[in-house]
């Protein structure tokens, strides 16, 4: 690697290259992965959040694991290994609905007919398909974002993640710009076909990692397993590090409601003519236009200042996607106040990334000893991990409770009714939010305060 401070390897380049076709491909399916469960399995509100909360929060728990795991064989393995599976993953969601049509429990076109699939514990043949994508999407986790602290120096690192974010953003942007457009020319089917093209997606970018990818830096390649264990105990016992991670995830519980609640309240209060899509691409938009300005902005300044920053904006967003459901008319021609506040939102939301995720993973590189980038960087997606869990499940509760399904009344009054006060959904969230960025002055508070007497 180049010793000038802004120049980066190939590795570095081919792994962000890589992570944004694999963000491509997560997004796509992930931006509607309650609509797919619901819509084409046949799943309750409630099972579709559960599933998507178990389902993201492994993806983010296993990191830990696979992170240090890919220290001992080296991240060119992990990442063929992951996306081999994470080919196979997206391959099976498509052919699982093939099978399920083929057995009669379903008719699947522009709009999905169930011929007891609900009832049938056939769809529960979705498991081990989510299995095979969390192993691989656990590996891409840990060792993408460890390749970046790998390649880079304490003096460019900041800088290469701002990169490294703005290419997830890109990656995200685009996969979630296909499901609309295809939703609408081919109504519910959409959720089956886009499986093929995020296992596209992996499929490039498994050829780009093994036709290009080569790094020097092999630090940390054969350790025995008991050095693994070693390793796993030490980053376990590192009370400052958990203390942040636990705070951090109710940041990460807000912005998971962009999958877990958004997608279905835009849809059951604005209409079916609503683009979730479209309105979640606002944030990796947003963070793709402004995430370089906020890094040169907060250059000089901690990390831990420029998360608070983040953190005070999170529960704002959540009031603003509150309002919406507060006017009684339009606010622009054509676009409902629900779907104007939710960008506003949204925006708002996209900033606090901005300031908080690329000096987040920073932080904890510059903690990690050399040969453990891939176990500190696996460890710190802990914060996820737990935000998905209880995102999802808190979503599946609220979404009951005031923006139910139409579909079980007898009448569009008797929705009305039930759904008057959807927006209190958002008041949860802002709450969690505060709190979050409350506790996370406190611990900078602490942590200064122990710097100083050491």
């Amino acid at each position: 690697m180049s010793t000038k401070s802004n120049t980066y390897s190939r590795a570095f380049w081919v792994s962000n290259t890589v992570e944004m076709f694999e963000r491509m491909a997560y997004y796509a399916i992930f931006i509607v992965i309650t609509l797919y469960l619901s819509n084409t399995l046949g799943f309750n509100d409630f099972e579709a959040s559960m599933i998507s909360g178990v389902f993201s929060g492994a993806l983010y728990l296993l990191p830990l694991f696979t992170g240090a795991y890919a220290d001992k064989i080296g991240f060119r393995k992990s990442l063929l290994l992951a996306f081999t599976l994470l080919t196979l993953g997206y391959l099976g969601l498509a052919v699982l609905t093939t099978f399920l049509q083929s057995c009669g429990l379903v008719e699947y076109g522009e709009h999905t007919q169930f011929s007891g699939l609900p009832d049938s514990s056939l769809r529960w043949l979705i498991v081990p398909i989510m299995v095979i994508l969390v192993v691989g999407g656990a590996f891409i986790k840990s060792t993408i974002s460890a390749s970046v602290a790998k390649e880079t120096t304490s003096e460019n690192r900041a800088r290469a993640y701002s990169i490294f974010y703005m290419t997830v953003n890109i990656g995200s942007f685009t996969g979630k710009s296909i499901i609309d457009p295809l939703r609408h020319a081919i109504g519910e089917h959409a959720y089956i076909v886009i499986n093929y093209f995020s296992a596209a997606m992996t499929f490039i970018a498994l050829l780009a990692v093994f036709f290009l990818y080569r790094s020097a830096q092999t630090a940390g390649e054969g350790k025995s397993m008991r050095e693994v264990g070693r390793g796993l105990v030490r980053v376990f016992s590192n009370g400052r590090l958990v203390a942040l991670i636990l705070i951090v995830t109710g940041f990460w519980i807000v912005q998971q409601q962009l999958y877990a609640t958004m997608p279905k309240y835009v849809i059951r209060m604005a209409g079916e003519a609503a683009r979730p899509g479209w309105i979640a691409n606002v944030n990796p938009f947003v963070v793709v236009v402004c995430v370089g300005f906020v890094t040169r902005l907060m250059a000089k300044r901690s990390a831990i200042t420029s998360i608070t920053i983040g953190m005070f904006l999170i529960p704002l967003s959540a009031l603003l996607m509150a309002c919406g459901n507060l006017f009684e008319s339009e606010l622009i021609g054509g676009l409902s106040n629900v779907t104007l506040m939710m960008i506003v939102g949204i925006v708002c939301q996209g900033l606090a990334e901005c300031f908080i995720s690329p000096r987040y993973l920073e932080y904890f590189s510059l903690q990690a000893p050399k040969g453990e980038e891939g176990l500190y960087l696996g460890f710190s997606h802990l914060d996820s991990f737990l935000s998905s869990i209880l995102g999802f499940g808190i979503s599946g509760i609220l979404l009951t409770k005031y923006c139910p399904d139409p579909a079980l009344f007898d009448s569009h009054e008797a929705w009305q009714a039930a759904s008057a006060n959807a927006h209190y959904i958002w008041y949860y969230f802002a709450a969690i939010g505060m709190v979050s960025a409350l506790l996370l002055l406190l611990f900078a508070y602490l942590t200064r305060e122990r710097a100083q007497k050491n």
